[in-house]
């Protein structure tokens, strides 16, 4: 009990003086550890799905909902994690989401069967939705936000490491006689033991309670309503017609439990996502703009392994490595692009030139096939990078900058929450047209061998067929990912006009800025929360100083205007 006391009274301390750039480093070490180990199973596991699904005798729908239910998981809890940060101590929060992620990634490597992987999963996705919302919430916490493009860059770094190595060692493992895929799973558990303890010697923040009334029936109902929605595009196509009395039962049923949903949250003391929120157009449109964002990237390229090593005949380690222009993209964007933020305080310009790279990347990936070059394919695939590493932090970043502290939290997940319910969206009814396009295709294609395609649904193993069974095979998962390439690209036009709309407001140079957020519509906190400033003690970039310097009203220019160089 004195134990706890004390540590309160520490994160309490934190936020009274000014953090340097190496406290505020410190403070970060053990949650950008959390996140390697998040990125790093969650890589190691996407290249080796290939395998793990023949191995468990799954089909294509079966490798379709061990990713959906993940993304299902982090979906419903990333908006619960976000509002309980607003309630009390973030420091917990995030130790206790790491600790859910360990169990859940360590019982999936017991799993026998697909219906234990894919209910593992969901206890992994739990804690991925805590390390999702907390990441960026406790950030914003102490970073202003002109200056947190520069600490977006450490991030980058991280997501480059496990995005890299990631399919990498994936491949290695499962290639591995004496390791096999099960490894995948363990892998990440040393390392987010670490990340436990690191946390809880380095991290510090302010600490800012409120009663907690955690609002269990918003959350039961907005994954009720996801869950069936989700279910629906899943069985749609395979089980029953998509015009059918099934569809309009499920499709009325989410939408009535939806309805419920925000009338709840409308009488809710504590919503999850509470509904004025929603006034703010800045909020609204990024919202939109994530929803499409997460549906196109993760719905088209979740598949990409698949299409290397089945369309493609490579093995899994050489799939990881097929896919790093991508990876090499994203990473490479975000890092550069917000060292530009932080010098120069404006980011609408990149928003828009990165839905801009994802439109033209997803229509030109549209016309893979199993036989196109690959350097071809390198070149798309490093455009479609770019414009993700553009668009999905910054727009987060946005938000947080015309939202009032107390509602940091709510805000910042609330965009994740849509950007993840786009991906499952997005992989179950990409995953759906997928298996569709293949079953017809292979039909045909053995039809003219004068073979009659079976009724299984599994996945084929490239290696056990015979060589013009093969090809139909190659052919057929090569023509229709291209398909589903096709159907991303103008779903990232959405998030391209949605962008359009979004008006600039410039960068606050204070974590909790009353004219910044009065600028973007929403009324300021009476008492704003206590925050530790910046004072970068070893440089003199944007926002180096002291902490009275970003403190908002000392200098009425400063209110809601980039500092200047």
């Amino acid at each position: 009990m004195s134990q706890q006391g004390s540590t309160d009274v520490a994160e309490a301390h934190a936020g009274d003086a000014p953090m340097t750039h190496r406290q505020i480093m410190e403070a970060l070490s053990g949650l950008l550890l959390g996140l390697f180990v998040a990125i790093l199973s969650s890589t190691v596991v996407s290249n080796a799905l290939p395998r793990i699904i023949a191995d468990l005798h799954g089909g294509q729908s079966a490798y379709t909902w061990v990713v959906t239910s993940t993304l299902l998981a982090t979906t419903v809890s990333t908006p619960i994690w976000g509002k309980l940060a607003d309630l009390t101590s973030k420091k917990l929060l995030v130790q206790l989401s790491l600790v859910v992620f360990i169990v859940g990634s360590a019982a999936a490597g017991l799993s026998q069967n697909t219906g234990m992987l894919i209910g593992f999963r969901v206890v992994q996705g739990l804690g991925a939705g805590g390390l999702t919302a907390l990441a960026q919430v406790i950030l914003a916490s102490i970073i202003p936000p002109r200056e947190r493009g520069r600490y977006n860059g450490y991030l980058g770094a991280v997501m480059a490491l496990g995005t890299i190595g990631g399919p990498l060692l994936g491949g290695v493992i499962v290639d591995t006689s004496w390791l096999g895929w099960r490894w995948c799973f363990y892998v990440g558990v040393p390392f987010a033991l670490a990340a436990l303890v690191v946390l809880q010697r380095t991290l510090r923040l302010p600490l800012a309670t409120r009663d907690v009334k955690v609002d269990f029936l918003g959350a039961a109902l907005v994954a009720a309503a996801v869950s069936l929605l989700l279910i629906w595009v899943s069985l749609a196509g395979d089980n029953f017609d998509w015009w059918s009395w099934q569809t309009v039962a499920m499709v009325l049923a989410a939408a009535a439990l939806a309805v419920c949903f925000v009338l709840v949250e409308l009488r809710t003391p504590e919503p999850i996502i509470p509904m004025q929120l929603f006034r703010n157009r800045t909020l609204t449109l990024s919202v939109v703009a994530s929803l499409a964002v997460g549906t196109a990237m993760f719905g088209a390229t979740v598949f990409l392994s698949q299409y290397f090593q089945i369309s493609r005949g490579d093995s899994p380690t050489r799939a990881g490595v097929m896919t790093l222009p991508m990876i090499i993209g994203l990473v490479a964007s975000s890092t550069v692009v917000g060292r530009l933020i932080s010098a120069y305080g404006k980011w609408k310009r990149y928003l828009v030139v990165g839905g801009v790279l994802l439109i033209a990347g997803l229509a030109l990936m549209g016309t893979a096939r199993a036989d196109t070059a690959y350097g071809v394919l390198a070149v798309y695939m490093f455009l479609i990078g770019c414009g993700v590493g553009m668009t999905m932090q910054n727009l987060v970043l946005a938000v947080q900058n015309t939202v009032p502290m107390h509602e940091l939290g709510a805000a910042s997940s609330v965009v994740a929450f849509f950007r993840t319910l786009g991906g499952a969206i997005g992989v179950s009814v990409l995953g759906a047209v997928l298996a569709s396009k293949v079953s017809a295709y292979m039909a045909d294609g053995l039809a003219e061998l004068g073979v009659k395609a079976s009724g299984g649904g599994s996945l084929p193993d490239i290696r056990t067929l015979p060589a013009p069974i093969a090809a139909v095979v190659e052919d057929s998962y090569g023509h229709a990912t291209g398909v589903i390439f096709l159907i991303a690209a103008p779903i990232a036009l959405v998030a391209l006009i949605a962008i359009l709309f979004i008006k600039e407001i410039p960068l606050r140079t204070a974590v909790d800025d009353t004219a910044g957020v009065q600028a973007a519509g929403l009324p300021g906190p009476s008492e704003p929360l206590p925050a530790a400033a910046v004072a970068d003690t070893g440089s003199q970039g944007p926002g180096a100083g002291t902490a009275g310097s970003d403190r908002p009203g000392d200098d009425p220019a400063d209110a809601g205007a980039p500092a200047s160089r």
